[in-house]
This record gives structure tokens, sequence and C-alpha cells, in this order.
């Protein structure tokens, strides 16, 4: 198969994806990034560089956001929102930072393939993204990309039509939000 053959069977696969994400949780999440105080984002991996892209966004909407494990991170506390992004919902350290988090206080939000895993029990909110584990065992959806591709680059789309429906809800265009892009660089 020639490389645009894979790209358009990744976008195929991402169509019919995206065609399963339930409306409400995305009203829901949104409605708890507007509410908080400060937002945290974490994620391992792959997924982990998606959810800083989440990040990357809502900062440059104003939102007070930060991402776990990063020098200038602050304390979480009562008011505040963790968003985690696993595809397993059951990564150790992501577990025992959600635990810590609620032990805070804080709010807990879960995008996964798997809302009955650990973290599942533990959130607040589930938004559950159709994907493959990253083993590709089991019923997962159906994927020709290698491990957790499909899920993480459904994840990256999904927190790109949150910060559309944040945009909107803020009345926020793009170049309000450049004026808080980076500079330096």
């Amino acid at each position: 198969m020639q490389t645009i053959e894979y790209a358009a069977v990744i976008v195929k696969e991402l169509n019919q994806t995206t065609a399963l994400i339930a409306e409400e949780e995305a009203d829901q999440l949104v409605d708890h990034i507007l509410r908080a105080g400060k937002v945290f984002v974490a994620g391992a991996g792959r997924s982990g560089l998606m959810m800083r892209a989440f990040a990357m966004r809502m900062m440059q909407m104003g939102i007070e956001v930060y991402v776990v494990g990063e020098t200038v991170t602050p304390s979480l506390g009562k008011d505040n929102l963790l968003i985690i992004g696993s595809g397993s919902g059951g990564t150790s350290s992501l577990v025992s930072m959600v635990d810590k988090a609620k032990s805070l206080g804080g709010t807990v939000a879960l995008i996964t393939i798997s809302p009955e895993s650990t973290i599942g029990k533990m959130a607040d909110i589930i938004i559950k993204l159709p994907g493959s584990p990253k083993d590709q065992s089991g019923d997962g959806y159906k994927t020709i990309q290698p491990m957790g591709a499909l899920f993480e680059q459904t994840l990256l789309l999904y927190c790109d039509a949150v910060v559309l429906k944040l945009m909107e809800s803020r009345h926020l265009d793009s170049a309000t939000m450049y004026a808080r892009h980076a500079n330096l660089e």
C-alpha cells in the first residue's frame, strides 16, 4: 500500500470514530472547564502529548491551565479540574495522580477508551472515545494502526473540537488567541 493510501485509511478510521462521540459528554467537559478555578491536564506517552496540545490551546484562550509535572505547576485545590487523557484508564502513575487530586477535593475528568477502568471508577466526568487498546486484543475498535495510535489521534481531534466549543462560548476567535501565542520562538 502507498503512503497516501495508508493516510486515506487513517482518515476513514478517524471519521468513523469521531462520529461515535457523545455530544453531552463534551458539553459537560466544557462546562467544568469554564467553571474551574484552574485546569490541570495529564497523560502518559503519546496521550500525554495530546493533552499538552490541549493545554496550549486553553492557555491561548486565557484559561488558567497547567501540565502536571512541569516545574511551574501549582498545587491543585477544591475548585480545580484535572483532565486525564488515557486510553487504558489504568496507567499507575495517573491512577496515583487521580487519587491525590480526589483527596484534595478536585474534580477529575477522564478521556478514555475504558470508562470501566480504575481511573474511570474514580472520575467525576468520563468521556468515552472509540479506539483500540495498545495490545489490540479483545473487542476494541479495529484499526490498521499500531498500538494506541487511533485513540491518540481521536483524542487530539476531540480536544480540538472542545477548544472550538470553548472559543464559541467565550466569543473568541483565532486573532484574539494569537495575542497569547508564544513569541520567543
